[in-house]
């Protein structure tokens, strides 16, 4: 003879009640983070380079670039601005992606699936990692600018936490969206092209604010990586999208669509990581 206890079956027909919902738990992402980041430690090396980057590549631009003491204002703002620019993109999305994958084909995620963790808690403490590197990259940056050339004036340095944040939340979506394209790790490496390709040049990273109009510049604006540059600038120089010097009251007007764009796309990487991330390989 079987039993049905109510705690499995629904009181109208006996069907089964869905598992009950779990909240988030900041205390299951941090186990998951320690162990992404003790993996990340045994890399000594790829995680010397990946700290090392920002300060060597800021020292041998300065070495290089034969910069003056009139243009060395300008090109610390654009040297902060491309190392978060960069490291966002490629520590952040790039790295994370073949992450996601990596842990997909070693059936790691499906094994955190089968315990408590949610799949927002799996996916926040695989991308603890990541956050920190980049976090670091943009610490040092700054250090490294400050030192060697003029440090910025964060005329808003809110605005500076909501493109590096916000811009990390983003990529990490659409990570999780294009992880679930890449059927190996070799993919990931293909599939991340056309986000980098399409957005990189439309990023605002080369030529001044400004300095290009029409369908292309509207185009830019709305891409994913455009906003972090945006934001960058206005948080960092106070310079608004026509190349302007902004107020601290009018930066925060200007930041209106930058800020509307990075918050679309992070809702359209959410929903597409929901549509196609896979938590296990494919057979």
């Amino acid at each position: 003879m079987t039993t049905k206890t109510l705690a499995s079956t629904s009181p109208a027909g006996g069907r089964p009640l869905p598992p009950p919902a779990r909240s988030f738990s900041p205390r299951r992402v941090a186990v998951l983070a320690r162990a992404e980041l003790r993996l990340l430690v045994r890399n000594r090396t790829a995680l010397f380079n990946a700290l090392a980057m920002p300060p060597l590549t800021v020292v041998l631009f300065a070495a290089v670039g034969g910069i003056d003491a009139g243009t060395s204002a300008a090109t610390g703002v654009m040297m902060v601005n491309l190392l978060v620019f960069m490291s966002l993109a490629f520590v952040v999305y790039y790295n994370l992606t073949v992450t996601y994958v990596a842990r997909r084909e070693e059936l790691v995620l499906k094994r955190y699936l089968v315990g408590e963790c949610s799949r927002v808690e799996i996916l926040a403490g695989g991308a603890v990692p990541a956050f920190a590197v980049a976090l670091a990259q943009t610490v040092l940056g700054i250090v490294a600018v400050s030192l060697v050339l003029e440090p910025p004036a964060f005329v808003n340095p809110l605005l500076v936490v909501v493109a590096v944040v916000g811009g990390a939340v983003m990529l990490t979506a659409l990570a999780a969206a294009t992880s679930g394209l890449s059927r190996t790790v070799e993919s990931a490496q293909l599939t991340t092209l056309p986000l980098l390709i399409v957005a990189i040049p439309f990023g605002g990273l080369f030529g001044a604010p400004g300095a290009s109009s029409g369908l292309f510049s509207t185009i830019g604006t709305f891409t994913p990586l455009r906003p972090i540059t945006d934001l960058m600038l206005l948080g960092s120089a106070g310079i608004g999208d026509g190349g302007q010097v902004l107020t601290l009251g009018e930066t925060f007007a200007a930041a209106a669509v930058p800020v509307a764009v990075l918050a679309g796309w992070t809702l359209l990487g959410a929903l597409a990581a929901r549509r196609w991330m896979r938590w296990e390989p494919r057979r």
